[in-house]
């Protein structure tokens, strides 16, 4: 007799490996349909497999289980003959009657906080290779309340609370937030998804990414624009610990909006002080009535939550194909700094001009390729001192900059233009040899010269 979680479940499981389920979803596997999944029942290294079929599966559920750090709790896609993933649809989707959880109304997927299964702090969770779409409040669906429209902040993935998650390989889109957390989160990984199209319409409060957590990692990812009309940014974070690294960032109200908690388990956190940003490519679009890239240290209007720390900023890509002026940083008080080594910011128009910080803040650039006429602020030129620490022509030798092919090639005067970077408190110096691969994926840098660092967020002695 097969057991799993102390009863037989007769015609669900297609494996069971020391006492962990499988649950295999879809056409020809013995679940047809998501909302047959025992959600409320998943123990530690059960794995749930929703394989691709062409009609969406019009689902959502809660997760309110724990896994550990050696049997981790995988929600899976399978998929399809071309690689499409498995599409979770949470326009006029149902929930499974023994699910009963509150906030239905803000995520397709939700990660915390039910009354059944019984209410804990989720852990060690992984959501793997599923296309996610729709929780949007024009949309309705079917829950313990009858229809009803999803809220206008609602997510792809709304981690309530939770610790230890990830969400790796996902196309997330056309909803209110892409991915959406709550502070009571530790420790969340993104890694390989494609976040894209999401936002309100005239609304500048939903982005494709909001996070508030104790320990964040995103890594490897794809950010497209936002939906037409939303004033939202690509990446929005308030957390402690904060590493973004190896991303490609095209749009939004600002590229990257890192500012305050009011979360005293962040804000009392040391980490919550420095930021890393390194090896992204972040794009300014044509049209962006922003002109900032990166804003740093808070919104709130309450200075002693601001960050007053120092964002490491470096081996970015930073290019803006807006008319006009374009901001590298914004720094919301004088107790911001950033720490900019290594770096190529391009504004590449005719009459496009690049300033490296806004009006206020403190900035330590060096070893950094900026276009010949930049800026050090919207009405200051560069002061001498600066300029000779850093690089500036009028082409950095991108391959094909309008066709977004920012590597570089042999005649670029970035090439071995950088120093080292070093250790960075918990970061090791062997963080600086990856770099982000077209699309969602990674590779291994190769510098011209080992000596030097190549400039920017790719190495150019390719292989």
């Amino acid at each position: 007799m097969i057991v799993a979680h102390a009863f037989t479940i007769l015609g669900l499981l297609t494996a069971i490996q020391v006492g962990a389920a499988v649950y295999s979803v879809g056409p020809g596997q013995p679940i047809a349909e998501v909302n047959d999944v025992p959600w409320e029942l998943l123990q530690p290294g059960d794995e749930v497999r929703i394989h691709w079929r062409p009609q969406p599966y019009r689902a959502k559920w809660v997760l309110c289980c724990r896994g550990t750090a050696e049997k981790r709790i995988h929600v899976k896609g399978v998929p399809g003959p071309q690689q499409q993933l498995p599409v979770i649809d949470g326009e006029n989707a149902t929930t499974r009657k023994e699910l009963n959880f509150w906030g239905e109304s803000r995520a397709v997927i939700k990660i915390g906080g039910a009354n059944r299964p019984a209410d804990t702090l989720p852990g060690f969770i992984t959501i793997e290779g599923l296309e996610i779409r729709n929780a949007r409040m024009s949309n309705g669906f079917t829950g313990r309340e009858g229809v009803t429209k999803y809220r206008k902040n609602a997510a792809g993935i709304y981690v309530e609370k939770g610790e230890n998650i990830e969400i790796v390989g996902c196309n997330i889109h056309e909803n209110g937030n892409g991915v959406m957390t709550g502070p009571n989160v530790r420790n969340l990984r993104v890694a390989g998804c494609f976040i894209h199209g999401n936002g309100a319409e005239k609304s500048i409060y939903e982005h494709n990414v909001y996070t508030e957590c104790q320990g964040l990692i995103f890594e490897f990812n794809r950010f497209g624009p936002l939906r037409r009309s939303c004033g939202g940014n690509n990446f929005k974070d308030r957390s402690s610990g904060m590493i973004f690294r190896y991303n490609w960032v095209e749009g939004g109200n600002r590229c990257l909006d890192l500012v305050d908690s009011k979360t005293p388990a962040i804000t009392g956190d040391p980490a919550y002080r420095e930021s890393l940003v390194y090896g992204n490519v972040l794009i300014k679009s044509a049209g962006a009535g922003n002109n900032q890239v990166v804003h740093y240290g808070g919104d709130s209007g309450s200075t002693r939550h601001y960050r007053q720390g120092t964002l490491r900023f470096f081996q970015n890509t930073v290019v803006s194909f807006r008319r006009g002026n374009s901001v590298a940083f914004r720094l919301s008080s004088s107790n911001e700094s950033v720490d900019c080594r290594n770096n190529i910011f391009y504004a590449g128009m005719p009459d496009g001009v690049m300033i490296l910080l806004a009006e206020r803040g403190r900035i330590d650039a060096r070893d950094n390729w900026l276009n010949s006429d930049w800026r050090f602020t919207p009405g200051e030129r560069s002061p001498i001192e600066l300029a000779a620490l850093n690089r500036s022509g009028r082409d950095p030798g991108f391959r094909n900059w309008m066709l977004r092919q920012f590597d570089l090639t042999a005649g670029s005067s970035a090439l071995a233009a950088g120093q080292p970077i070093g250790n960075i408190n918990s970061v090791s110096a062997s963080a600086w040899a990856f770099q982000y691969h077209p699309h969602q994926s990674w590779t291994r840098r190769h510098e011209t010269k080992k000596s030097r660092m190549d400039l920017g967020a790719f190495g150019g002695g390719q292989k």
